[in-house]
């Protein structure tokens, strides 16, 4: 397959257009290990994490890209996201049964893509894009056609065990003619599914480019990795205030908040609760279950 584990860049040498391969595998079955998917969630799951790589690895900046597909059938949402680092995690929320054969999209019914982009330090950028396509690739080009105006060509594949995706674009600001896409894209396009899932990365850019000039960037890591943490966890209580909280805790002895990605769950109690609102907060790194 797409090397595992790892986001690849493609260099073309007399283009201004760029590549990426990413593949997934380990990282994708931690992820799909922590909750009892159906299959066409598990598959698009795939589709969004490999997705979501690619689209992260336009950042120039330390932060983390969301990508979100919500809708109003019995599947609300399909969520992946990552950061600079290369740290992936994913989430699905459904009720009922879910057949076997269905898409992406077709598994959210009347929905969107919300592509969420979050420097550590700087303003947060949101963009919305209709599910009008067949595909989730085919959305996404979309995506990058109306508002940034770059041609952009994406293939995503997920069997449930593995994911893959790939990206042709070309870049900003470039001198890049229109027959020179017109011609990378047109070999673009002949890649199949079970090619990307398939074979490696030097057979998929032998195979289809082996007329040009390009090369392989050194890879970066992908990994699965949950940054929950009880800090922010606790945050999210605070929408309540001191004495609802306060009042909860005197019903359930309590307080529990789970990650919905890792099924990790922090536990806070009445001392927990009056230190967040102290003028000095601070919820020690400890009560983490499993």
């Amino acid at each position: 397959m797409s090397n595992p584990e790892q986001i690849q860049r493609i260099m073309f040498d007399e283009l201004d257009i760029r590549g990426v391969l990413v593949g997934l595998e380990s990282s994708y079955q931690e992820i799909l290990a922590l909750h009892e998917y159906p299959v066409a969630i598990r598959n698009a799951l795939g589709e969004m994490l490999a997705a979501v790589a690619l689209l992260g690895t336009t950042l120039k900046f330390e932060g983390r890209v969301l990508l979100q597909a919500q809708g109003s059938g019995n599947v609300q949402i399909l969520m992946a996201e990552i950061n600079h680092r290369g740290e992936c995690r994913a989430v699905s929320r459904y009720e009922g049964d879910v057949a076997e054969n269905l898409s992406a999209v077709e598994l959210i019914e009347d929905g969107h893509l919300v592509i969420t982009i979050e420097p550590d330090d700087g303003q947060r950028y949101q963009g919305i894009v209709p599910l009008e396509k067949e595909t989730l690739s085919g959305c996404l080009t979309d995506y990058f056609l109306q508002s940034e105006q770059l041609p952009t060509q994406i293939h995503l594949a997920a069997d449930g065990n593995k994911a893959a995706g790939f990206l042709l674009q070309v870049m900003p600001a470039a001198g890049t003619s229109d027959s020179d896409w017109e011609h990378i894209s047109q070999i673009g396009a002949t890649l199949k599914s079970e090619e990307l899932l398939s074979l490696d990365n030097e057979t998929l850019l032998y195979r289809l480019f082996h007329q040009e000039a390009c090369r392989l960037y050194d890879p970066d890591t992908l990994v699965f990795k949950c940054d929950c943490s009880r800090e922010r966890s606790m945050n999210a209580l605070q929408f309540l205030t001191q004495d609802e909280l306060l009042e909860m805790l005197e019903e359930q002895g309590s307080i529990e908040v789970g990650c919905q990605f890792c099924n990790a769950l922090y536990r806070f109690d009445e001392a927990d609760i009056r230190a967040q609102f102290s003028d000095t907060a601070h919820i020690p790194q400890s009560d983490q279950l499993h």
